[in-house]
């Protein structure tokens, strides 16, 4: 997260692959890919047409497409690590999806895909699609770096990793380069006067220019509905009968939106770290405030520090660094903006609360240089000062899907002092980002909440973890409740941390094996401690 984007909901091991694990792929699509960017901002203004009763049928053209897989070249559009060509093993390719699904034999755009073929072809079941979350997220990136974490499941499927439409490198949106990012990382985004919040909202305003400016004509197209579409594309391209899919954070609510549109297409299904599907533009926020709030008390109550005790040491460094930004030993300076990046980015793992602790020993020390560390890498920064793409696509889809849009004065009039209480440290960023985060988008948002109940389709698993910061346990819940009778399973990890599957979790892994390799679910209810 920086503060100048909502806090990214995206699965981790640890901090350093939260949105630096993000942006990457195949390269550039190929030319029959038709490219959609346009500096014209016109064609967002009418905003995102509604959705018809029935779309047409896909082109033969489309769905027969046969995929050219090539070694993988290094990503394009990712820093560090996840810049890294992802070695032996792995292939790459790009599969061509309609812009408009109302206008299928329109023009195309590529998507991004990665594969590593499964390990014993003799009892081979087919593909598994991963999603890693965001929105925003790259798949191709990410998929080798947690690769690890799957080593059953690769025995007998193909792993598939892919970057939904508009990010990295499937016609990835674009708002914004370097420098302008770094000087909107500077603004004060809990404004405490009127020419500070000024300043935030005219920013947060041509924020929305700028991705039209940048990404034309696609912006009306990205959203969760599209990328479900997509995904069921795929399984046709890749010759499955039924889709299998392991999706994380906002994955789970991709996964959840597939399942409504294709019920009869659910194969072996978990999400895992869910995000609430009954929770409007609102509530989401205040959801986030809640689970990092949990978050940060469990870390001080690890230390032997009450929460109330903790909260107010984090509130007093932030007030200090609201009006004095200490020195990094780069020529930056740490803000406050940028450190409560820093203490998000390490919250997301338990693995991470040691970085916390001596990140907020030197702040208060006067050296701010360790929590600006941990915030550029949260914000996908290189030592070059050069930013990832991946909070850009983050906030494109989501305010194509969300239509709730929040002004200042009712920030100002309640919600400030609301999510003040639920969270002293989390919830003033969370409740001044709903004036900001879709302020005159150039395209409408399509539903107030996703829709995601599946009648008749195959048992899900949902994972819902009790220390989960970014989607708090209550999420998994109400996606079972959401999903219909006979479709959601539910099991509860008793647990820190940011999803439960690739923690190595005995229990967890062994049920969600169990259910991939063999059909077996679980009994509702389970519960891993």
């Amino acid at each position: 997260m920086s503060r100048r984007t909502r806090i990214s909901a995206l699965l981790t091991v640890s901090f350093l692959l939260t949105v630096t694990g993000c942006g990457g792929g195949t390269g550039n699509p190929p030319p029959d890919a038709k490219a959609t960017a346009s500096p014209s901002a016109q064609a967002n203004a009418e905003g995102a047409a509604p959705e018809p009763a029935s779309l047409p049928r896909l082109p033969a053209s489309l769905t027969g497409q046969r995929l050219d897989w090539k070694r993988c070249e290094a990503p394009t559009k990712a820093w560090g690590s996840a810049a890294k060509a992802p070695g032996d093993g792995w292939k790459c390719a790009t599969m061509l999806a309609p812009l408009d699904y109302r206008a299928p034999d329109g023009e195309t755009i590529g998507i991004a895909l990665i594969r590593s073929a499964a390990e014993d072809k003799a009892s081979r079941i087919g593909s598994l699609l991963f999603n890693f979350g965001g929105p925003g997220g790259s798949g191709v990136a990410s998929l080798p770096a947690f690769a690890d974490s799957f080593t059953a499941l690769r025995t007998r499927y193909d792993l598939v990793g892919f970057d939904p439409r508009g990010v990295a490198e499937s016609s990835g949106v674009v708002c914004r380069n370097d420098r302008q990012t770094e000087k909107a990382l500077r603004i004060d985004t809990t404004p405490d006067t009127p020419a500070e919040e000024r300043t935030y909202l005219a920013d947060s305003a041509a924020f929305g220019a700028d991705c039209a400016r940048g990404s034309g004509q696609l912006l009306p197209h990205v959203g969760t509905a599209n990328a479900a579409r997509d995904m069921d594309l795929m399984r046709q391209v890749l010759g499955d009968d039924t889709l299998s899919y392991l999706g994380f954070s906002y994955g789970t609510e991709l996964g959840g939106v597939y399942a409504h549109l294709f019920p009869a297409k659910v194969g072996r299904f978990t999400l895992d770290a869910v995000v609430d599907p009954t929770a409007d533009y609102v509530a989401h926020s205040r959801n986030q405030a809640l689970g990092f709030q949990r978050a940060l008390e469990n870390y001080y109550k690890s230390r032997g520090v009450s929460a109330q005790a903790g909260t107010a040491r984090i509130v007093r460094l932030l007030d200090r660094l609201d009006h004095e930004p200490l020195p990094t030993g780069t020529g930056r300076r740490l803000t406050e903006n940028l450190a409560l990046t820093g203490i998000i980015s390490t919250l997301y793992s338990e693995d991470s609360w040691p970085d916390l602790t001596d990140a907020l020993d030197a702040a208060e020390g006067g050296d701010g240089g360790e929590l600006l560390r941990l915030a550029d890498s949260y914000n996908d920064r290189d030592a070059q000062g050069h930013y990832g793409t991946a909070q850009q696509s983050q906030r494109a889809i989501s305010c194509v899907d969300a239509k709730g849009r929040v002004t200042a004065a009712e920030v100002k009039s309640g919600l400030l002092a609301d999510f003040r209480k639920v969270s002293p440290v989390f919830g003033p960023y969370l409740a001044w980002d709903l004036a900001g985060w879709c302020a005159d988008w150039p395209v409408a948002g399509e539903h107030e909440t996703p829709e995601v109940a599946a009648p008749g389709a195959a048992p899900i698993l949902v994972i819902g973890g009790k220390g989960d910061p970014a989607t708090p346990y209550e999420g998994a819940r109400r996606m079972v409740e959401e999903l219909g009778d006979g479709v959601g399973v539910l099991i509860t990890f008793e647990g820190e941390g940011h999803g439960a599957y690739t923690t190595g979790n005995r229990c967890i892994t062994g049920a969600v094996d169990d259910y991939f390799l063999h059909g077996t679910v679980p009994a509702a209810g389970t519960s891993c401690s």
